[in-house]
């Protein structure tokens, strides 16, 4: 199983396009394949300091995949190499 992580914040437009892309593209795996997380970035200090400049943030099985703007085919193409690892 993979899991990918999207940290945001609330009421953030590139969180929101961020959300929707990771949610068609997970649509398109087998329901047991793919863990979406949410965190935010406003609940964890540790977040903010790391990611705050970033956001939102795609992180693959905890490694960075992304930030700012995601790609449904380069994040669809990850995640079948990431099963695939």
């Amino acid at each position: 199983m993979t899991t990918l992580t999207v940290i945001g914040k609330p009421d953030c437009h590139l969180c929101d396009v961020a959300q929707g892309v990771v949610e068609a593209v997970v649509a398109d795996f087998p329901e047991d394949e793919v863990v979406v997380e949410h965190r935010s970035i406003v609940d964890d200090p540790a977040l903010h300091a790391e990611w705050w400049e970033k956001i939102p943030v795609v992180l693959i099985d905890g490694r960075l995949h992304t930030y700012w703007r995601v790609s449904a085919d380069r994040l669809s193409t990850a995640l079948r190499e990431a099963k695939q690892s």
